[in-house]
């Protein structure tokens, strides 16, 4: 029997997610790598919406890129800098709610670490070194500056010196901001040229763990000229991420060290270990290891991103105005290492963009879905209902 132009026309208008099911659909929409396309998508229809958000791509999308997201325990969102609390008359309606913020939140993360910035040093501060054989003198902060010399002196950090050619030293950074991708770090032994045979003061290897500090870090803890810093011992953090071990050239030169892919500090802190020691200082028998610069590279995320720790974990927090990290508990000076969040911008082209015409249950919606040209967008609402 031939189908009638009325029974044509509800073909047309037919869902795709009802024809291939909850299991099938899903299956597409993972292929979706970028949050503009998944934004697309959820633009479609309100069902298309509602099955974005009750799967959590848009968090799916961010751990793809980053395994660390994965630490985040709960999310907590917003507006104008203060927390937005509604009655939303029910647990279900509140449950809906709050997938609605994560995946709003989600999707701002997955931008921010999808967005293609130049990379920098994300250093803002020194927070301390294992040890110090000449303090201030021989200082982590020397590390920070990218010459050998300055006004005449050497700049350079020394360990404490040991006769155990395996104890280990470490370096301890804060970031510019709580959320940095790192991709890269950069370091460089010191040549003594002052000694004789010009010895170079490398580790043998080195191992960067990231992570958050467990209470607020507050500057007279950190290292300064009057202090050598108080918050080197690992109890004081929670490492989410650990590298593998790198080998150490006895070189005089910046060696880089690429992490196997690019990881989100969570937290702002960067902890250099380093492993083994090969030069023996001639005057007194024992081992050292000096450094002259470090640079960690990556990108600092967007400021309206922060972290909070948690009894039971870390807390990703949203706020749309941009402001300093809750994980300081005052302003440390240096530059402002924000890096301004286009979200707003971007997520204002997404709705307003898509030149395609309505698709109905043909081939052409799948090809179009995902390779296609933009679809045809629904307007979306200030309550975030589709129109």
């Amino acid at each position: 029997m031939g189908m009638g132009m009325g029974e044509e026309e509800e073909e047309d208008r037919a869902d795709f997610l009802q024809w291939l099911g909850p299991d099938t659909s899903a299956i597409v929409f993972t292929l979706l790598h970028h949050p503009a396309d998944l934004a697309r998508a959820s633009a479609v229809s309100r069902s298309w919406r509602t099955f974005v958000i009750a799967n959590q791509f848009s968090k799916i999308q961010c751990l793809r890129v980053c395994p660390e997201v994965s630490n985040f325990t709960s999310i907590e969102a917003s507006s104008s800098g203060s927390d937005v609390k509604e009655d939303v008359g029910s647990s279900a309606a509140a449950g809906w709610e709050n997938q609605k913020r994560d995946h709003r939140v989600y999707m701002h993360l997955s931008h921010s670490l999808l967005s293609h910035y130049n990379s920098r040093n994300c250093i803002i501060r020194c927070i301390g070194a294992s040890s110090t054989d000449n303090f201030p003198e021989e200082t982590i902060e020397n590390t920070l500056e990218p010459i050998d010399h300055v006004e005449m002196s050497l700049s350079y950090w020394s360990s404490g010196g040991q006769r155990d050619p395996s104890f280990p030293e470490c370096l301890i950074y804060m970031l510019h901001s709580d959320l940095c991708l790192i991709d890269e770090i950069k370091i460089q032994p010191f040549q003594a040229f002052f000694q004789y045979g010009s010895p170079i003061y490398s580790a043998q290897y080195v191992r960067f763990r990231m992570g958050y500090p467990k209470l607020p870090l507050c500057p007279e803890q950190l290292v300064s000229d009057e202090n050598e810093g108080q918050l080197t011992a690992d109890d004081n953090y929670t490492w989410t991420y650990a590298s593998p071990e790198f080998p150490m050239l006895q070189e005089n030169v910046a060696q880089s060290f690429k992490l196997p892919h690019a990881v989100v500090c969570i937290g702002g802190v960067v902890k250099i270990e380093l492993l083994g020691r090969i030069q023996k200082q001639a005057i007194d028998g024992l081992y050292y290891v000096c450094v002259s610069h470090v640079q960690i590279l990556g990108n600092p995320l967007s400021q309206e991103l922060s972290v909070a720790p948690r009894e039971n974990g870390v807390v990703l927090k949203y706020h749309p105005e941009p402001r300093r990290s809750i994980a300081r508990c005052s302003d440390l000076g240096g530059e402002d290492g924000s890096s301004p969040s286009n979200w707003h911008n971007f997520a204002t082209r997404i709705w307003q963009s898509g030149t395609g015409r309505g698709i109905g249950w043909n081939q052409a919606l799948l090809s179009r879905l995902l390779f296609g040209p933009p679809l045809q967008l629904l307007e979306e609402d200030d309550d975030g209902d589709i129109s």
